[in-house]
């Protein structure tokens, strides 16, 4: 059995795989009509690609079988081979620990009538004989289609367990064999396989390269649309799949239209950083779309040109009104509609001949109403004519740098380096309300509604490489491309936070399927894993959404491991202790000499260690000195503070202090990721506010979100390999 995983793109040479052995079994099947492989096949496939299985042979007698048995060794397993059989339990087609040649012949005879019981008519080719494996741990290793990321692998404890429990782990294939190892401890009951009340753990390794193979075998064989090794038996010398299932389609859904980033940022860059607008539908009439967006973008204080399209006016808000944008002079990059749905496709096809790079398409009356063919029509037109298309159904969208309000709401002016995107209307007016009120700097928020062109890909693509953007955060209910998102999020995350928030996290249900892989892969865990996987960071609601966008940007990265809470109130220390845990994060064990140093500031009824607990009396001194100590010591990574409302210590001293010893840090060079949790009287909600202005994240009345807000950056910082 090997030992070691194949390399691939991902990883190396792949030469050792027998392509060509493959082929030769997927084209007999596609030649049959068949959907499936039957077990001999399949132990072909698994042999091609070094994926180990139990010696077996086919018998078309009972005589045959037995002589099978013997050279196998008893005892064997006897398993039906039908290609119209593919669920060989459920039709009485196996046999396990058959110990003698009779007990062999007699479950030849039963199997066959089984299944002629089960699928009448069903073609039958003989009975496979297996060597019956024993011991070890049972999993499962699978590979299916998800219809949003198209091949993933699936790992989980095998047996019943797995669709009981559904503690299963999925990955983008192909996987690498840091990323499959990294999913093979990503179950819950990980510590099963390291061994568990004196029973001897397994090889994870060698569950790590069943992995890399399947992903590679499903990655070249787009036929093969579910792969179930199942049960996969694991000790800590070999990991056997005891049996296999491959389910085919060659006949899979032609996957979403793909731009070149180059494509991409062609039109993106003439979007986002237009030097002409048109406003289709531009209006004099108060209360009307075309009237609000017309007045958003010169009100807002845009730039450029800005041409009102409107057949019926001479003039709108003062500037000069066209009948049609052909009649505009010169280059427009971007045309924003507020028309009727039914006029779009027409409007479309002037702004295609214009050479317009992207349509802002903000009216509703589209797919959202059941209205997909003329949302249909309208895209048939935009590729015609090389026009991107943003929406339908959105608010438009904001691009502070630019001083750009292309939308009907309210302008926003606050510049800064969180974008923001959302799928829902209701949810963009959450991120503009929310904006507002928190004072964010953002460079862009965009709408994206009905994505019937761009989505979250493209704008990935633009914010990524935006120099005006720091941070990126997006609402959204689904994606068309997974794997676009995800190779646009891989290239992103190194350089900047990537936050979703996805929305429809319950199950209503795993799709039909022809293998326990498949059926696994229904619900919300998927996007969980892959989003982990691309680096992304997972927003539990809309608030952390929000927040972490607000607040990433100003948090410093971290430069390791090691945090430390200092606190004036031994309540808050624990709750803070308990957030950091929840939050994927340890406190730092703190050594003998800065223990020693902190006590040194603190009294005698204080507590050093981690939590250091300065009590609540102290004076502004006490935190002045801790907090200098934590910052200015290098083993110290990362500071959580929990202040409790005092009169020795009043709020807003409390902050001033802070900004004082981190400023002071900062002219030195030392810069390290602070929050801060503020308790007691109102008074704390201006002292925070003051510390975030300073670049202190800090909330009033909360253990727990400075501290997520902490645990979000080090999940990114860990994800673009910062620590």
């Amino acid at each position: 059995m090997p030992a070691a995983p194949p390399e691939s793109a991902h990883g190396g040479d792949t030469s050792g795989y027998d392509r060509a052995a493959v082929r030769a079994v997927l084209d007999r099947a596609r030649a049959e009509g068949r959907t499936s492989l039957t077990a001999p096949e399949a132990k072909a496939v698994a042999d091609a690609y070094g994926i180990p299985a139990p010696r077996e042979a086919l018998a078309t007698s009972a005589e045959e079988a037995v002589e099978h048995a013997v050279e196998l060794g008893l005892p064997v397993v006897a398993k039906i081979v039908s290609p119209d059989i593919l669920h060989k339990t459920e039709a009485g087609g196996v046999a396990v620990g058959l110990e003698t040649p009779q007990d062999v012949a007699t479950a030849y005879h039963r199997i066959l009538a089984n299944a002629q019981a089960h699928s009448p008519g069903a073609r039958v080719e003989g009975v496979q004989v297996q060597q019956q494996l024993g011991g070890g741990q049972e999993v499962i290793i699978g590979a299916t289609t998800d219809p949003t990321f198209g091949k993933i692998v699936v790992f989980g404890l095998g047996g019943v367990l797995v669709e009981v429990l559904k503690d299963v782990a999925f990955r983008l294939a192909p996987v690498t064999p840091a990323e499959a190892l990294e999913q093979v401890g990503d179950i819950k009951a990980a510590e099963v396989l390291r061994g568990v009340r004196g029973g001897e753990g397994v090889d994870t390794h060698r569950l790590a390269d069943l992995l890399v193979r399947l992903s590679h075998l499903v990655t070249d064989f787009p036929e093969i649309a579910e792969a179930d090794l199942n049960p996969v038996f694991a000790t800590a010398s070999a990991a056997v799949a005891a049996d296999l299932r491959f389910v085919l389609d060659f006949d899979p859904p032609r996957p979403p239209k793909r731009f070149s980033r180059e494509e991409i940022l062609a039109a993106t860059n003439r979007i986002f950083r237009p030097r002409s607008i048109a406003v289709i539908g531009a209006s004099n009439e108060t209360g009307k779309i075309g009237n609000s967006v017309i007045k958003n973008i010169v009100d807002g204080g845009f730039e450029g040109e800005i041409h009102p399209i409107n057949p019926r006016s001479g003039e709108v808000y003062g500037l000069k009104a066209y009948k049609s944008i052909t009649d505009v002079p010169g280059e427009v990059d971007v045309a924003v509609f507020a028309i009727p749905a039914k006029f779009v496709a027409g409007a479309l096809e002037e702004v295609g001949r214009k050479g317009v790079a992207g349509a802002i398409l903000i009216p509703s009356g589209f797919a959202e109403t059941g209205e997909q063919e003329l949302q249909d029509e309208v895209l048939a037109v935009a590729r015609r004519h090389g026009v991107r298309l943003l929406g339908p159904n959105i608010y438009g969208y904001y691009y502070t740098p630019q001083k750009l309000s292309a939308t009907f709401c309210t302008p926003y002016d606050v510049v800064g380096g969180t974008a923001l995107t959302s799928q829902s209307g209701g949810i963009g007016m959450a991120i503009l309300g929310y904006s507002r009120s928190t004072r964010t700097g953002v460079s862009a928020i965009v709408g994206v509604g009905n994505k019937a062109d761009i989505d979250e890909d493209d704008l990935l693509t633009f914010f990524g490489q935006d120099d005006n953007t720091n941070a990126i955060a997006m609402h959204l209910e689904d994606l068309k491309d997974g794997r676009a998102f995800v190779e646009a999020a891989r290239e992103v995350v190194p350089r900047k936070p990537v936050v979703v928030l996805k929305a429809g996290r319950t199950s209503a249900g795993a799709r039909a399927a022809g293998s326990h892989t498949g059926a696994l892969a229904g619900d919300d865990k998927v996007y969980d894993d892959i989003l982990r996987q691309a680096g992304v960071v997972r927003a539990p609601g809309l608030n952390e959404l929000l927040e972490y966008g607000r607040a990433l940007p100003v948090l410093p990265t971290p430069r390791g491991e090691n945090v430390v809470v200092i606190t004036g109130a031994g309540g808050s220390g624990v709750l803070l202790s308990d957030a950091v845990v929840d939050n994927g994060m340890s406190l730092y064990e703190i050594p003998p000499d800065l223990d020693a140093a902190f006590r040194a500031f603190i009294p005698p009824f204080g507590a050093a260690g981690n939590p250091v607990d300065i009590t609540g009396g102290e004076p502004p001194s006490t935190y002045e000195k801790t907090i200098r100590l934590g910052l200015e010591d290098e083993r110290v990574h990362a500071l959580i503070l929990g202040y409790w409302h005092t009169i020795v210590t009043p709020p807003m001293v409390f902050a001033d202090v802070v900004v004082k010893v981190v400023s002071e840090a900062r002219a030195k060079g030392v810069d390290k990721p602070i929050v801060a949790s503020l308790s007691g009287d109102t008074e704390v909600e201006a002292a925070s506010a003051r510390l975030f202005e300073n670049g202190i994240v800090a909330y009033p009345y909360t253990t727990e979100k400075p501290v997520q807000v902490l645990g979000a950056k080090y999940r990114w910082a860990r994800a673009a390999g910062l620590l």
